[in-house]
């Protein structure tokens, strides 16, 4: 299973320092150091996390980023995808590899 998921909090928290220009990295960079610590393979772009595993495993990491969100708003918002393909494994770079490649056929540069 591959999950893309965003969260993000809203409002004030307790962890929320004076925070002018709302970014809201801290918060996400709770969130990414759970994905790191939770051994799967992940991915962090500038608008979402991908994590792969199963099934149990990916939505404990999702909840537990979730959670580490939490104080830095008065609410929190998850955005999630997954792709559910059993029986595919290393799909989090098995996707964009087979992307570029078509591109490659698509503009001629296969081989």
């Amino acid at each position: 299973m591959l999950i893309a998921f965003s969260v993000a909090p809203s409002g004030v928290g307790t962890a929320a320092a004076e925070n002018p220009d709302a970014s809201v990295h801290d918060a996400v960079a709770a969130a990414v150091a759970v994905v790191r610590a939770s051994g799967l393979p992940h991915r962090t772009t500038s608008m979402f996390t991908e994590v792969e595993g199963e099934w149990d495993e990916v939505f404990a990491v999702v909840k537990a980023a979730t959670d580490a969100v939490m104080p830095y708003g008065s609410r929190v918002s998850l955005m999630l995808k997954a792709d559910i393909r059993p029986g595919h494994t290393g799909e989090i770079d098995g996707k964009v590899e087979r992307l570029e490649e078509a591109l490659e056929r698509r503009e001629g540069r296969a081989d």
